[in-house]
This record gives structure tokens, C-alpha cells and sequence, in this order.
């Protein structure tokens, strides 16, 4: 991008974050529901110390910060940078206001746009002022992904935003084959991606199949009144141990009483059975593949069955912040709607190197015990998304929309037309 290009761009991002927060209390944007997720209030903050602390402190002349006490407050999880404030007690900070964290997003703003302008820093300081914007937009998801969790534990089941509307029946499932051979997968080209994607290397896959769309609540239905979360012949053993532990029954937004129900960002309707399940576990969605006489996809098979599909899909630019049924033939919902698990263990690509300094903690650091997922949701901003997007989260994880996409083994196959 040029610098204009970038200017308006974060301007466009930046405002995007607090039009997120704008139909929310005071009180809404400060409570945290679990350690995993974080107050609306501290992701607005967050996402503004990344750019004071990466790029004003480095290049603004006479850089002073807007508060000293805000860099220990809204670091996550850059050591290199300093001490954190835990995580866990994120929750508990009453303090800044709401209207002083606005305001300190107004003022990092204002600061940038500035900088921008003079045009100091070259390529160097663009690239990381990408980097922020991309960042900011992953922190929009969980914006929508943890008030989401939040909600749900409010007996009132309050709304975030309408209920979702009416849908069609979702489209028969069916499969499509791939040749498999020697692939590549992983980002080239001078695009903005994370140093996570890279680099672009060979792999070999054997002959699969991959089902034509995610799995509907109406088919996770029929698991669990198979019993499915009782025999733990379908569970790994981990998986069946978390479920115990859990007393999970259903998946995490589901509520039975005279019929079934779903919690949604529009508050609590009644299931409905032709969109994709969402807010399931690896656990859950392995289980359910295993029941299913199925298995899940690698990443790369996923990859390299999406490698000629546009990116575009559900996403959060339609404002309505659930998954819609996929109702024509053909691969669907590679894009949007749900984030599909995969069997790929999140693990550096051959010849991976991370980023130099700070940033260099973004991802790779975090590459042992989780798996990877794909595709991108209906929460993720339009635009964030590309092919080779690697999204990761421990096996427990389901407070974010994740679903099950299924795959098998073909023993020969014809590559997908």
C-alpha cells in the first residue's frame, strides 16, 4: 500500500474497532467472563498501545506516552517489551475509564496520522503499521467472539444485535475428490501475510475427499442423540477426559429444555438445524468425524483445495454475526460463516524464521499444543482473510466459532473439476 492507501486505511480499521463498542454500556465493556477472553475496554486499549508502543515510541519526535502506567496495563504477552499486568485480573480493571481509553485512542490517532503524513520511518515503519492493522482486526473477532461468552452467562440473555434472520435449507452434503501428489502451500508474493504463513513450501498428499460444506446442527443433532457423548469409543482420550470433566453434553451454546436453543449475539432462538454447528471443540469436532466415519483435513488439504476459490464468504461486513446455511452445490463455506479445525498440529513450516525483535513473539512462540484452523468466520473483518491464513487455539478451545469440516481418504481420485 502507499501512504495514503495505509492513512485511510487506518482510519478505517481504528474507527471500525469502536463502532464495535458502540451499542454496549459502560459496564458491558468492562467485565471479563473467563481468563481466556478480555474486556471490550482492554481490547481497545490493547490494540491502541500496540501502535504507541511499536511505532510512536520509536519514531515520534519527542514521543511522550499517554500514560506511563498503560504500557505494563496493555501489553499481552510481549516479554521483550516488559512486565504485564495478569491476565487473568484484566476484568478488575475499573480504572482507566472507558472514556479515557477513547481518548487515548483518539490521541495515538491523531499522533499516527501525523507521522503518516511526514512520512518518516519509510517501508519499514508501513510494514509495521500493517501489522498493526491486521492485528487490530483480529482483536475485532474477539471483540464479537468474548462479549459473545459474556453474554451467555447473563441469565437475562441479553442482545448484541438482532436476532439472525430466517435461512433456506442448507444444500445436501456430498463429497469432492482430490488427486493429492505434491503441493504448494504457504504465502508468496509481496502481500501482506504473518511470518506464520511462511515460508511457501512442498508438500505430498495421498488421494482425499473433502464434504462439500461444514457439518449442520441438524447432523450434530443426530450425533448426540446416537449417544455420541456417551461412548467414548469415538473420543480421544484427552477429549473424552475433557468432556468428563466439563459434563459437556452439547456444544457450548446449545440449551435444551422443550426443544433446543442456541445462544447467539442476538440472544437466545431456537436451533436451527440448518446452519452449520459452530463453538465446537477439536475434541468435539474429532469425535464427531470419528462417529461420522470420517476424519478431519489437514491443513495443507484444506489449502490446497481453497487454492483456486475467491476469498469471499459470511463474513463480518453483513452484520449479521452468525453462520448461514450453505444452500447451492459445489464447495462452500471454504471462507466465512465458521472456522474449520483441522488435524494439523500448529507447527512451524520448513525454514520458518520469526520476525526480529518484539513482533517476533506474534506467533511464533506459540507453536506447541494447538491446532490449526482455517477459513475465517462470520466475525472476521472483511478482507483480513487469505488462503494461507493460519488461525490456532488449544483443543478445549470453542468460545470462538469454530466447525467441523469432514474429509476421508480416496484411494484414487480425479482432481476436483
Amino acid at each position: 500500500m502507499t501512504p495514503d492507501e495505509i492513512s485511510a486505511h487506518y482510519r478505517l480499521v481504528r474507527n471500525g474497532s469502536v463502532e464495535l463498542s458502540a451499542p454496549l454500556s459502560v459496564e458491558d465493556c468492562c467485565v471479563q467472563s473467563m481468563p481466556d477472553a478480555s474486556p471490550v475496554k482492554w481490547h481497545l486499549a490493547h490494540t491502541t498501545w500496540f501502535f504507541e508502543t511499536f511505532i510512536l515510541e520509536r519514531w515520534e519526535r519527542g514521543f511522550r506516552p499517554f500514560h506511563e502506567a498503560f504500557r505494563v496495563l496493555y501489553n499481552s504477552y510481549y516479554n521483550a517489551v516488559g512486565d504485564r499486568h495478569p491476565r487473568p485480573q484484566r476484568g478488575l480493571l475499573t480504572q482507566p475509564t472507558l472514556a479515557t481509553v477513547l481518548a487515548y485512542r483518539a490521541d495515538v490517532d491523531r499522533r499516527m496520522a501525523t507521522l503518516l503524513v511526514a512520512g518518516e520511518g519509510g517501508a519499514e515503519l508501513l510494514a509495521l503499521v500493517a501489522l498493526g492493522l491486521q492485528h487490530e482486526q483480529q482483536h475485532q473477532e474477539l471483540i464479537l467472539t468474548d462479549l459473545k461468552h459474556l453474554f451467555s452467562l447473563n441469565p437475562l440473555a441479553p442482545a448484541y444485535g438482532p436476532p439472525p434472520p430466517a435461512a433456506a435449507a442448507a444444500a445436501a452434503l456430498d463429497w469432492r475428490a482430490f488427486a493429492g501428489g505434491v503441493v504448494a502451500i504457504g504465502h508468496a508474493g509481496r502481500d501482506f501475510c504473518f511470518d506464520n504463513e511462511t515460508p511457501r513450501h512442498r508438500v505430498f498428499l495421498e488421494p482425499y475427499e473433502l464434504a462439500s460444506r461444514l457439518v449442520s446442527n441438524g447432523e450434530f443433532l443426530r450425533f448426540i442423540e446416537a449417544g455420541g457423548y456417551a461412548d467414548p469409543t469415538h473420543w480421544l482420550a484427552e477429549g473424552w477426559d475433557w468432556r468428563l470433566a466439563n459434563d459437556r453434553q452439547h456444544p457450548l451454546y446449545w440449551r435444551h429444555g422443550h426443544d433446543w436453543q442456541e445462544f447467539t449475539l442476538g440472544g437466545l432462538v431456537p436451533l436451527d438445524r440448518q446452519r452449520p454447528v459452530v463453538h465446537v471443540s477439536y475434541y468435539e469436532a474429532d469425535a464427531y468425524a470419528r462417529w461420522a466415519a470420517a476424519r478431519l483435513p489437514t491443513e495443507a488439504e484444506w489449502e490446497n483445495a481453497a487454492a483456486d476459490l475467491p476469498v469471499a464468504g459470511h463474513f463480518a461486513g453483513r452484520r449479521q454475526y452468525h453462520p448461514s446455511p450453505a444452500t447451492t452445490g459445489g464447495l462452500q463455506q471454504f471462507f466465512g460463516d465458521a472456522w474449520e479445525w483441522t488435524c494439523s498440529s500448529y507447527a512451524p513450516y520448513p525454514g520458518f524464521r520469526p520476525g526480529a525483535g518484539a513482533v517476533g513473539e506474534y506467533n511464533g512462540k506459540f507453536m506447541v499444543n494447538q491446532y490449526v484452523l482455517r477459513g475465517g468466520s462470520c466475525v472476521t473483518p472483511e478482507g483480513h482473510l487469505r488462503t494461507t491464513y493460519r488461525n490456532f487455539f488449544p483443543a478445549a478451545a470453542c468460545w470462538q466459532f469454530s466447525s467441523i469440516r469432514l474429509a476421508r481418504d480416496a484411494d484414487a481420485v480425479e482432481p476436483d473439476a
